[in-house]
């Protein structure tokens, strides 16, 4: 049973069948948000994902990136992502037809941020998240 169903804009449905939602600065005990802290956030998001999940692809939706502050700091300007980073386990159908749509899923762990705790649904969904090339980057799997 799935958590929700998220419909790409190319018509295919997943389902989220595991969603980890985390504070993107929370725990920052010093410096500010730069490109280096956010790289370090993604990176260790991305080996977690791939630990959690080792037998499915690991795909980062580009996130987008403000620069509020004119003035750089020590390791550059201020560079701010959405608050809150998930990391969800989506599956759907079979990518290869001649698959048994019985016994064959296909899957992939995405990772990407949002402005709020919101859960995706449907098309209600970050229009990022939603433009997901499936087809080029799931794979295929045995039940």
């Amino acid at each position: 049973m799935s958590l929700t169903r998220v419909v790409l804009t190319s018509g295919r449905s997943l389902d989220l069948s595991e969603l980890r939602l985390s504070s993107t600065y929370g725990g920052m005990l010093e410096g500010y948000p730069c490109k280096p802290v956010n790289e370090m956030k993604i990176k260790s998001l991305i080996k977690a994902a791939a630990r959690a999940h080792p037998s499915t692809p690991v795909h980062l939706v580009p996130p987008p990136r403000e620069y509020p502050d004119q003035y750089a700091g020590a390791f550059g300007p201020v560079e701010v992502l959405p608050q809150v980073a998930c990391v969800g386990a989506f599956h759907s159908t079979a990518l290869d037809r001649a698959h048994d749509p019985v016994l064959h899923r296909s899957a992939l762990t995405i990772i990407w941020f949002q402005p709020t705790t919101h859960v995706p649904s449907g098309c209600d969904a970050e229009d990022s998240l939603r433009e997901v090339d499936w087809e080029g980057l799931a794979r295929d799997y045995e039940l």
